[in-house]
């Protein structure tokens, strides 16, 4: 079962993802630990394995740092839908493999505690709970590519061989 947790704001940026004063670790679980946590202080007791953020405009605006993508997948989350992504985070996703869904009307069709299925190669959202689906623009193969070997370190070390 896939749970949204939806912030209906713009602007989320990388230090409310993950804060700086943690990012002298890149340790997974570690920085898990404090996914969110000035935006939302009980967001890493309540999400789970396999849920999903849900987001406004511009969400992982901010530092460059990859340890917001390390935080998010840490806590467990299968993907961000947001209306758009800072163009930095959306490429340290894809080079850390987690896969991003870019959409401008879903985070206005999805509701905290929805329960979504997500068909990534179709791009369609069903949401189980408000009973519509939402159609999105899945990434190109490329990016899947490098999802799927794991990321871009993983996927170039693929190809040498």
């Amino acid at each position: 079962m896939t749970i949204a947790h939806v912030y209906k704001r713009d602007h989320t940026n990388t230090d409310e993802i993950i804060p700086a004063r943690y990012l002298n670790t890149d340790d997974r679980a570690e920085l898990a630990s404090h996914c969110l946590e000035d935006l939302d202080g009980d967001f890493v007791k309540k999400v789970n394995k396999g849920d999903v953020i849900v987001a406004g405009e511009d969400f992982g605006c901010g530092s460059s740092r990859e340890h917001a993508v390390w935080a998010i997948r840490g806590a467990g989350v299968q993907t961000v839908i947001a209306k758009s992504f800072a163009r930095i985070f959306y490429r340290n996703a894809i080079d850390n493999g987690f896969y991003l869904i870019e959409s401008s009307d879903a985070p206005d069709k999805i509701n905290d505690g929805d329960e979504l299925d997500i068909d990534f190669k179709a791009g369609v959202i069903n949401n189980k709970t408000a009973g519509t689906e939402i159609v999105f623009n899945p990434l190109p193969d490329f990016a899947l590519e490098i999802i799927n070997d794991g990321g871009l370190l993983e996927h170039v070390t693929k190809k040498q061989k």
